[in-house]
C-alpha cells in the first residue's frame, strides 16, 4: 500500500469535546517515516513520506482524537487525511513500513527528499486533519477502586500499541528506564516492570504483550500524593515517545480507575 492522498473521510463538520493541547515548549508531534514498499530481494530504499500526529487529551489525560497529516515529495505539499492514520494502526503491511523518528531526524529526511526546511509545529498543526473524535466517559473501572495507603488517590491507565518490539528493544527499556524484566513472560502477559518517583508522586507501570503477536499495552499506575495531576501527562508522553522510538506506534490512551 503506497501512501496515497486519496482516503479523506468526507465527513461533515461536527462539535468536537474540548481537548488540551500540549505546551509549545517542546515537540509534542509524532513523526514517522515511511518506507516504500519493496521485494525481499531489493535494497533498502530513502522513504517515500512523512507522516505528522497530535494526540489531542481530555482533563483526565486520556485520548480523545488523533489528529494527522502526510507529506511526499514532489507532491502539492502537506496533505491531510485520517484515513491514512487508521490504516497505519490496522494494515499490518503498512505499519511495517512506519518507523517512528525524533523531530530532528524527520528535519533531515525532509531536506533529503527535497522538502527544504521541515515547518515548525505550529504551522504543522495547521496542516493536521481532525480524526475521529471519541466519546469522553467515566475511567473504566476494572476493580473496586483502591488507594495506596499514604496517597490521596491512585490512577491506572493503559497506554495501548500497535505492532512489534524485538530482543534488543526489550533490552534498551531494561536499561533506559530502569525496567525489571520477568522471564519467563508472566501468564498475564508482563514482560517487564519499572517504578519512579517524582516529587512526592509515585509512577510503577507494567509493559504486557497483548495477545500472541502485534500489540502491546503499557500499564502505568499512578499514586498522587495531593489532588493535583499535573505530573501524569509528561510521564505518559516521555514514556510513550519511548516506545514509539522502539518501534511501536501508539494507538489510544484509556484511564482503568
Amino acid at each position: 500500500m503506497a501512501m496515497s492522498r486519496t482516503g479523506g473521510d468526507g465527513a461533515a463538520d461536527r462539535p468536537l469535546a474540548p481537548v488540551r493541547r500540549p505546551r509549545p515548549t517542546a515537540p509534542a508531534l509524532d513523526y514517522y517515516l515511511v518506507r516504500p514498499r519493496l521485494p525481499d530481494d531489493r535494497p533498502a530504499a530513502p522513504p517515500e513520506g512523512i507522516v505528522v500526529e497530535e494526540f489531542l487529551f481530555g482533563a483526565d489525560h486520556t485520548v480523545l482524537r488523533v489528529d494527522s497529516a502526510a507529506w511526499t515529495p514532489g507532491g502539492p505539499g502537506w496533505w491531510t487525511s485520517s484515513a491514512l492514520s487508521r490504516s497505519i494502526r490496522a494494515d499490518p503491511e503498512l505499519r511495517g513500513r512506519v518507523v517512528g523518528v525524533p523531530r530532528h531526524r524527520a528535519e533531515v529526511v525532509y531536506r533529503q527528499l527535497g522538502g527544504a526546511t521541515l515547518p515548525d509545529e505550529a504551522t504543522l498543526r495547521g496542516h493536521l486533519r481532525a480524526g475521529d473524535t471519541r466519546a469522553a466517559s467515566a475511567p473504566l473501572l476494572l476493580s473496586p477502586e483502591r488507594v495506596t495507603p499514604g496517597f490521596h488517590s491512585t490512577r491506572v491507565y493503559r497506554v495501548l500499541f500497535a505492532n512489534e518490539l524485538g530482543p534488543d528493544d526489550l533490552v534498551q527499556l531494561s536499561s533506559g528506564w530502569p525496567m525489571t524484566r520477568t522471564d519467563p513472560i508472566r501468564s498475564n502477559g508482563v514482560v517487564g516492570t519499572a517504578r519512579r518517583r517524582i516529587g512526592a508522586d509515585v509512577f510503577r507501570w507494567d509493559l504486557r504483550r497483548i495477545g500472541m503477536i502485534g500489540a502491546y499495552g503499557l500499564d502505568p499506575t499512578v499514586d498522587l500524593v495531593t489532588g493535583r495531576d499535573d505530573g501524569v501527562r509528561p510521564v505518559l508522553r516521555e514514556l510513550t515517545t519511548t516506545l514509539r522510538l522502539r518501534g511501536l506506534i501508539p494507538v489510544t490512551v484509556e484511564r482503568f480507575s
